[in-house]
């Protein structure tokens, strides 16, 4: 699954064309590289998102097309 489609499935992000921008940035790093939108995600990959002065640092559990709202934590884990 892209990285951009992860995020907002994930709800780690709100909306897909936020975390495109955000990833054309170079405010999003898997594995310690900038990468771009179009990064294939694969489980036990390593997400942190730069907001502003906070960062948020998670590890990909599950891969899925389609989540409840109340299920999407369950898709990644916090760092």
């Amino acid at each position: 699954m892209r990285l951009d489609k992860y995020l907002k499935v994930s709800r780690l992000i709100k909306r897909r064309t936020v975390a495109n921008e955000a990833c054309d940035a170079g405010r999003v790093i898997v594995n310690e590289k900038p990468v771009k939108a179009s990064y294939n995600v694969k489980e036990g990959d390593q997400i942190e998102i730069l907001f502003g002065s906070k960062t948020v640092k998670v590890r990909v559990l599950k891969i899925q097309e389609t989540v409840k709202k109340d299920e999407a934590s369950e898709l990644f884990e916090y760092l």
